[in-house]
């Protein structure tokens, strides 16, 4: 499926009898650009669907509310918690990752397009709050399905020394993605760049030929995102391939329990790992704040700190170019000081900043704290994914990544219900002002709960250091 998947392993691969494979040098350039580029293009579907313009579509301009929504994003992380380390439990008896990345991209494109053939000039009386809200179930389960099988083609690429800085690039690529996304897909919402202003009638008249894109408004960028976003995984479609696959000869016979069992097996063995466990509850807490922020931060900018409608994607264009430098200086920190480590540090800066957006009121402070939070961004993504590879045998990683993905599912499914709970339950009848920040505080607490357990996993780094002559 799309360029050589399944050729023999390369010669600088070593594979054990036990399964284990070692990586001895670093896979052709091309292919480890290909693979990180794909960064590049689901962040363009995460931050222009699920942060900037689908939330803000369903809860203001169709008058759904918040509801809604947070309950559309839990029920499609409840659809990945509970199938997708499943599916990566059978790539790992296969070792073929890249076909499920092909299938939940495509999946995903084409239920984001679906998107804009349903709102094309849709409004608060047009009935399509929830058939909108169904198909977001599917992207969205569909694009955070393709990530467990995505990270774990990582330790194919390059030796166990580099995991640290190809992570690097590829959260650093995610950020230039989410820049390059909104700028060229704001253009097809309001007619103009970020930043720069207003675009030639002649370009916006170009622009609004593009199927399904031709009313300016927030619906009319759902279609541009899902060409984008297939455009830019092209690389990774036609270059990248699974390296040691297991040949078809030896696969067994489908078993639907099987992988069922191989996922009860993986809780069980992480018991054999020290460590491993406390790292997926550490992961639960900052993935649940992290999710909620996300998803909920264009909301916030415009009802809590009164930013003009819109401007909030110049806002989130200018507050991702420090994340670009922090994904990178956090790839060089895990590979010099070690994943742990690194990761620590974010998430003790994440907890304080988070206190500084509940305590900022003015805009001007807001957009200092924004770009502190930005510069620590991608550092919790970049040092996760080398720091998982330090506690399990890389020739195991997909279906330890998929408990992982669980683990962040399972957040990603309690955080916006958390959200809903705090702002249209508990303190209805608050202002925006309080009830908003209100929600905020619950989720520094859990970053702060993150960083604390994160303290207890083993530091390979250092004892590796340390046991170097």
């Amino acid at each position: 499926m799309f360029g050589p998947m399944h050729r023999p392993p390369r010669p600088d691969i070593i594979v054990r009898p036990d399964g284990e494979f070692v990586v001895l040098a670093a896979a052709p350039r091309l292919e480890r650009w290909s693979w990180a580029l794909y960064d590049f293009a689901n962040t363009i579907f995460s931050m222009n669907i699920v942060t900037l313009y689908f939330s803000v579509w369903i809860a203001s301009d169709l008058a759904a509310g918040t509801g809604g929504y947070a309950l559309a994003s839990s029920v499609s992380s409840l659809l990945v918690a509970l199938s997708i380390p499943v599916f990566g439990a059978l790539s790992d008896e296969r070792r073929r990752r890249k076909a499920w990345v092909v299938r939940f991209t495509l999946l995903c494109a084409a239920a984001t397009a679906a998107l804009g053939v349903i709102g094309r000039g849709a409004g608060p009386s047009s009935g399509v709050v929830l058939p909108a809200l169904a198909i977001f179930v599917i992207a969205n389960y569909a694009y955070q399905g393709a990530l467990p099988f995505y990270n774990a083609m990582m330790p194919e690429l390059v030796p166990a020394r580099e995991h640290g800085r190809l992570s690097g690039y590829g959260t650093a690529l995610g950020y230039v993605g989410s820049i390059v996304g909104m700028f060229f897909i704001a253009p097809f919402f309001n007619g103009a760049f970020p930043v720069l202003g207003p675009l030639p009638e002649g370009v916006v008249r170009v622009l609004r030929g593009v199927p399904f894109a031709g009313e300016p408004g927030r619906a009319a960028t759902f279609v541009p995102t899902a060409l984008a976003f297939v455009l830019f995984a092209l690389p990774l479609f036609l270059v990248c391939r699974d390296h040691v696959p297991i040949s078809r000869g030896l696969w067994r016979p489908f078993s639907l329990a099987r992988p069922f069992r191989a996922v009860a097996r993986s809780l069980v063995e992480t018991r054999k790992h020290p460590g491993l466990l406390r790292m997926i509850l550490c992961s639960w807490f900052y993935q649940d704040a992290m999710g909620t922020v996300i998803g909920f931060m264009a909301i916030y900018t415009v009802v809590v700190m009164g930013f003009a409608e819109g401007s909030e994607v110049t806002l989130f264009v200018v507050l991702t170019v420090p994340s670009i430098l922090g994904a990178a200086v956090a790839g060089f920190l895990c590979d010099r000081f070690g994943p742990k480590r690194t990761l620590l540090g974010v998430l003790i800066g994440w907890t304080l900043l988070l206190v500084g957006i509940i305590t900022v009121r003015s805009q001007a402070q807001f957009w200092l704290v924004g770009a502190l939070i930005g510069l620590l961004f991608g550092g919790i993504w970049t040092a996760e994914r080398p720091l998982l590879l330090t506690l399990v045998p890389d020739a195991e990683a997909g279906r330890f990544f998929g408990l992982l993905v669980l683990s962040a599912r399972a957040a990603a499914v309690v955080g916006p219900l958390i959200w809903a709970l705090i702002v249209e339950v508990l303190l209805r009848d608050a202002s925006p002002q309080v009830s908003y920040r209100v929600a905020i505080a619950t989720l520094a607490v859990f970053m702060g709960v993150a960083a604390w357990l994160l303290r207890g996993v083993p530091d390979r780094h250092r004892e590796e250091a340390a046991a170097l002559p």
